[in-house]
Formats: C-alpha cells, sequence, structure tokens
C-alpha cells in the first residue's frame, strides 16, 4: 500500500511528505522489529522519544517515517509525515495496512475492571458451541482456528499492530466472529483504533489502573470509548450494534447515555435488567441457575462449574451478547456448560493434598473479595490468601487489597507481585498498615514474607485439612518483575513446587 493510502485513513495529518513511496512490510513503533519495505512510527514515550531513533529504523529497511516532531526538526532521509499522536495514529494506520479486516468480522469487545477474561471465554465458547466460526483475542492469549498464541507477560490489550495481524489471520482462516477483550490501557492508547465493534460487553467498573489513568472519571471514561465509538463504527450487513450493560454497577447510567443511540441489552443478577438471574443455588460440583430473557421470554437453566457469585454475573454479560446476536438459547445452555477451565481463574491445583489449593487472577480489591467470598463456599474450616501489590501502580489500592484479605480471609500471607523499582519493604508496610486498621495481628492472621515462593510454601505449611490455600494476583501470567527486569514466574507451577515441599525461590536479591 502506498504511504499516501496510508495517510488518508488518518483523521488528521499536520504534514505530508512530497514523495510518495509503497510500504511493503508491516508497520512497526519497534525500530529494532522494522523490516525492509516497512513503515516506522516514532513517538514521544513517558521515558524516552523514539524519534531519535529514526535513522537506526532506516537503516533497517525502513522506507517511511510517520512522527509528531515538524519536519524542520527531524534527520530522515526517507518520506516523512506529520501527526498529532502518534501513538492514537497507529492503530489506523495497521488497520489500514492489513485492509481493515475487523469490516469482515463481526466483533464483540469486552470491558471492564474484573471479569473481562471469564466474560470474553464464555462468549467465544458459545459461539462455538453455536457453529459459528470464531475467534479471540484476551489478555491470556489469541485463538485463530486450531492456532493459540500467547499475547504477553502482563495484562493488557496486545499493541496495534498485533491486534489488527491477529484479525487479518482470522479472516483469512474464514473465522466470521472475534471476541476481543479490551482494557482501558487499549482504549486510552489507541491500540484498538481502527477496529470496527458492533456488540460492547461492560462487566463492571471498579477501583484499578488510578496510576495510569489519574482519576477514576478518567478511567472510567476510557473504557466508555468503546460504547461511545458504537454508533460512528463501520456498518456490516445484518450485524446489529449493540451494547450489553451491567445494570447492577453504580456507573451503568453512564454507559447508557454512551450508547444510547444504539440497540442496549441490560443485565441484572438482582432482576432489574433485560436479562435476569431468576434463581441460583450453589453445590460442590459448581452452580445450579436460571436466566430469563423478559423482552424475548427465553429462559435458561444451567449447571455451571465455575465458583462464585460474581461469575453468574460473567454469565449473564456473555449470554446477553449471544442473544444480541440471535444465538439459539440451546447453543447458550451448551456454551455455558462446557467452558473449559481458565487459565490462572479459580484454577485447583491437585498434588494430593489433604486441603484445597486454588491460584486466581484476583488483583484488585473487589476481585479478591470476589475470590474470597466464592471459596468461603468451599470449605467450613480456614481460608488463607496468599497475594500481593504491584509496585508502581495505584498506591491506594495497597491498602484497600490487604484490608479486604483481614476481613474476608482467615490467615492472610502478604507477598512479593511485581514490585518493580519500587521498596518491596515499603509494600508489604503500606499493606500490613491496612491490615492493622481493620483489626489485624501481625503474626497471627497476617503475616508478611516478601518471596513470593517461600510464602506459598509457608501457606501451605499452615494448611490443615479442609483449608483452603488462595494464591492470587499473578494467576495465567508468566513473569514477575523485580527492577526492570522480568524474570519467569508461574504461580501455578509455584504453588504445585509448595505443595511438594519444593518450594520455588522468587526474590532475585536478598532484599528489595
Amino acid at each position: 500500500m502506498l504511504l499516501s493510502q496510508l495517510l488518508d485513513q488518518l483523521p488528521d495529518v499536520l504534514e505530508r511528505p512530497a514523495q510518495d513511496v509503497l510500504i511493503s512490510a508491516p508497520i512497526s513503533e519497534d525500530s529494532r522489529t522494522v523490516q525492509r519495505g516497512g513503515l516506522f512510527v516514532a513517538r514521544r514515550g513517558a521515558n524516552a522519544d523514539s524519534h531519535d531513533l529514526i535513522g537506526a529504523a532506516i537503516a533497517n529497511g525502513a522506507v517511511a517515517v510517520i512522527g509528531e516532531r515538524p519536519a524542520a526538526q527531524v534527520q530522515c532521509s526517507v518520506p516523512y509525515a506529520r501527526v498529532p499522536n502518534a501513538q492514537q495514529a497507529l492503530g489506523y494506520l495497521a488497520a489500514a495496512y492489513h485492509d481493515f479486516p475487523s469490516r469482515a468480522l463481526t466483533v464483540i469487545g469486552v470491558t471492564g475492571t474484573d471479569g473481562k477474561t471469564t466474560t470474553a471465554n464464555l462468549i467465544f465458547n458459545i459461539l462455538k458451541c453455536a457453529g459459528v466460526p470464531v475467534g479471540m483475542i484476551s489478555t491470556v492469549s489469541a485463538v485463530i482456528g486450531d492456532e493459540e498464541l500467547p499475547t504477553g507477560l502482563h495484562v493488557t490489550t496486545p499493541t496495534a499492530p498485533e491486534v489488527q495481524s491477529y484479525l487479518r489471520r482470522m479472516v483469512a482462516a474464514g473465522l466470521t466472529h472475534c471476541v476481543i477483550e479490551t482494557t482501558s490501557h487499549g482504549l486510552a492508547q489507541g491500540r484498538v483504533n481502527g477496529v470496527e465493534y458492533d456488540i460492547a460487553v461492560l462487566t463492571n467498573i471498579t477501583h484499578e489502573h488510578l496510576d495510569f489513568h489519574g482519576s477514576f472519571e478518567n478511567y472510567r471514561a476510557a473504557k466508555g470509548l468503546l460504547f461511545s465509538r458504537l454508533a460512528e463504527s463501520y456498518t456490516k450487513a445484518g450485524v446489529p450494534k449493540c451494547a450489553v450493560i451491567n445494570l447492577d454497577d453504580p456507573n451503568a447510567d453512564y454507559f447508557l447515555a454512551l450508547s444510547q443511540s444504539v440497540r442496549q441489552i441490560t443485565y441484572s443478577a438482582q432482576g432489574y435488567g433485560q436479562v435476569n438471574l431468576l434463581n441460583w443455588r450453589a453445590e460442590p460440583s459448581g452452580i445450579h441457575a436460571t436466566l430469563l430473557d423478559s423482552a424475548e421470554g427465553i429462559s435458561i437453566a444451567f449447571h455451571t462449574a465455575l465458583i462464585g457469585v460474581y461469575n453468574l454475573q460473567n454469565i449473564l454479560a456473555a449470554a446477553s451478547a449471544a442473544l444480541a446476536l440471535s444465538v439459539p438459547s440451546e447453543a447458550i445452555k451448551r456454551g455455558i456448560e462446557t467452558l473449559p477451565p481458565i487459565p490462572g481463574r479459580m484454577e485447583r491445583i491437585d498434588e494430593g493434598q489433604n486441603f484445597t489449593a486454588i491460584v486466581d487472577f484476583a488483583h484488585t480489591p473487589n476481585a479478591l473479595e470476589k475470590a474470597l467470598q466464592a471459596v468461603r463456599t468451599l470449605t467450613d474450616k480456614r481460608v488463607i490468601a496468599v497475594f500481593g501489590s504491584a509496585g508502581l501502580r495505584d498506591v491506594e489500592k495497597r491498602r484497600l487489597m490487604a484490608e479486604v484479605g483481614a476481613q474476608l480471609a482467615d490467615i492472610c500471607v502478604l507477598t512479593a507481585e511485581d514490585p518493580r523499582t519500587e521498596s518491596l519493604d515499603a509494600i508489604l508496610e503500606m499493606m500490613a498498615e491496612g491490615a492493622r486498621r481493620v483489626g489485624g495481628v501481625e503474626g497471627e492472621t497476617f503475616f508478611r514474607v516478601p518471596d513470593r515462593g517461600a510464602a506459598l510454601a509457608f501457606a501451605c505449611q499452615l494448611a490443615r485439612q479442609g483449608d483452603v490455600v488462595i494464591a492470587c494476583g499473578k494467576g495465567h501470567e508468566q513473569s514477575m518483575c523485580f527492577g526492570e527486569i522480568e524474570y519467569p514466574w508461574d504461580d501455578r507451577e509455584a504453588l504445585r513446587a509448595a505443595l511438594r515441599g519444593t518450594p520455588l525461590k522468587t526474590l532475585p536479591t536478598a532484599s528489595l
């Protein structure tokens, strides 16, 4: 595709080059991965300015550059275009380069603080059970036909070029639908710019990512982009535009207002929505429940192996999205009941121990609360929770996480969770203060064990027959960050090692 054709797809171009050039390789924002014939996108970042790497990108084969600096201030020997915000432009450029693949797909986006991955997987499985050729891009992996590709070490939407490449591969594979787990970072940073969504699903909005967004209002507004853009996105023949909104969430009215020009389906576990939970009962094997679409008169009774009432809301969200797409109720029921285990989501770890061991991704105060309430239904004995709070992230969350743990678990083990360049000891002290504020007693009801592997081993040593040990915060993630280095780490393998009595060591240095 010609550079001029790519530029025509951008909302705003401040300077265009006099010379045109053919772009014959994928677009990249990393000078090290630019391919010969490719387009390099330079931008000002929080810690670096990649305009300084234009020479390196050209040396690696870039035949054109798009950046934010005026052309007169850039040393560039190939055609150069200037845009107001290169990060926001990247998604549109990648979409155009791949010939707008999302226009050939029905795209379902799932956003919210908690429950995104489970809800996305439920929708994906429901569509599969309906015989729909469907792909998925989640914070765990991208699923394209029989191929599953990991999408990163930590949880966020993949980069814009990666998203568009996955979508193009889905179209080439003959898929007709795609489910995308859409994060607030992905929306705010433009990683899903150029994705033409059809269904937008909201799980909930709670305290999270305020370190990045600056305020709850900004965080909510980032999520809201998925809904406000529905009406103006590309219209596909026979595909509805629909917003699916959790009416039990305090922010429901905000999202209803943003999406008022498209069809709306509300759901509620308390009976306030169009799709409601009629009844439910928990058993050791899972939950039996019934949902009702009051507008269509469709009732679906189901059994799920998922535990926790919060997962019933995820099921309502997924069922509502499926109903928006006119999926038969039989397929919705099968999709719910045959959902495969989701990595790191209430995942049981069994090494023959006489207590229950679980790994869950709960890394927000709300998610930790729901996870601990859920495992309470599994035992009449003690709940022992192992968790931390990430460095260089929302500081207030540290206290809140510890308060929730101290109130709902019998014993908390406070430990490392991606301290990054912050002092781990300082993070744990803030958490300890939170636990003490709600009556926690260090050495009795809560402990500090900085090394996560040792913390898991300590929790397993404390556990008695019938107890539940739950490791929260890391889930499926495959690394832990100390300083600026990502070290290999998998909570599931670490918990298995702890159960076998051979704990893994976490801390790369004696003290952080």
